[in-house]
């Protein structure tokens, strides 16, 4: 069975009394297997935060049906096994964030036995515990996007569903989110986010879904998507003109043809993950 069902999904506005309608999803049909990690890539105003509220049932679609794990997604109880963390989550400023992980604990009916316990150790995972009892409102935005990840986990929900995951975050607190989701395709768990980078959905996800204007206009698996067929890379050390010459002459006369040397590079988040390093979060954290 599928995690994840959406059946032409068609979404409208009508903003203001009297404006016209503004069609923000149009016949949108994807399916998301269980334990499948799929990313909503697509430009601001593509559709994909609204395409995710109504997955969530935070958002009536126009026409056309969803589905978590075959209940239908406005009803209460297909809600139980799934956490949401939203599109720059704006929590209560005076609650602290373990009462808000807290919350939601509570508002998802985790169990009363350890609750506590179970609330301390999603903040640790998030890279928070310094910050826990600091009041939302001193909050960085980075901070409120992993304290918003820790109330999505804290009831230890089947599927994800993450709007953006790392916006506000800086690259070594988004290479370790990254980390953490990766980590659900081997416990299981099924993702579906949405995010504006390429890149991150490359890392991440097993499939991409393109969302353009309110249409899915592409869906395929990542690696069919990224794989360069036609050509072999052998990657070694750097070769004298000498030799490199010896090696054209030696391919030719077999008849394959030489395209020219690349020296490969490094992607700039790489470069900057390895010179800073690997640092626990906490309250030193910046937007």
């Amino acid at each position: 069975m599928n995690a994840i069902e959406i059946d032409g999904i068609t979404k409208d506005f009508t903003p203001g009394l009297f404006g016209a309608k503004v069609r923000a999803l149009d016949g949108v049909t994807l399916r998301i297997g269980a334990g499948e990690i799929v990313g909503l890539l697509g430009p601001n105003g593509s559709g994909k935060s609204t395409l995710l509220k109504i997955v969530v049932g935070l958002l009536a679609p126009t026409a056309g049906a969803c589905r978590i794990e075959g209940v239908p997604s406005g009803r209460v109880e297909a809600r139980r096994g799934v956490g949401y963390l939203p599109e720059a989550p704006d929590f209560c400023p005076h609650l602290t964030g373990f009462e808000l992980v807290l919350f939601h604990a509570r508002l998802g009916r985790a169990p009363r036995a350890g609750m506590k316990e179970r609330v301390e150790a999603v903040i640790a995972r998030v890279g928070l515990v310094e910050v826990m009892h600091r009041r939302i409102g001193t909050y960085s935005q980075g901070m409120r996007q992993r304290i918003g990840l820790a109330q999505a986990l804290v009831t230890d929900p089947r599927v994800l569903i993450l709007d953006e995951p790392t916006a506000g975050i800086d690259p070594v607190g988004a290479a370790e989110i990254g980390a953490m989701i990766n980590r659900f395709k081997t416990q299981g768990r099924t993702v579906l986010l949405s995010s504006h980078s390429p890149g991150q959905i490359e890392d991440l996800c097993d499939r991409v879904a393109l969302l353009d204007h309110g249409r899915l206009v592409l869906q395929e698996r990542v690696d069919e998507l990224t794989r360069q067929g036609g050509r072999t890379a052998l990657l070694v050390d750097p070769l004298p003109e000498g030799v490199l010459g010896e090696l054209r002459g030696w391919l030719q006369a077999r008849g394959v043809e030489f395209h020219g040397v690349e020296m490969p590079r490094s992607r700039l988040e790489r470069v900057f993950l390895e010179t800073v390093g690997r640092r626990s979060k906490g309250g030193d954290e910046r937007s």
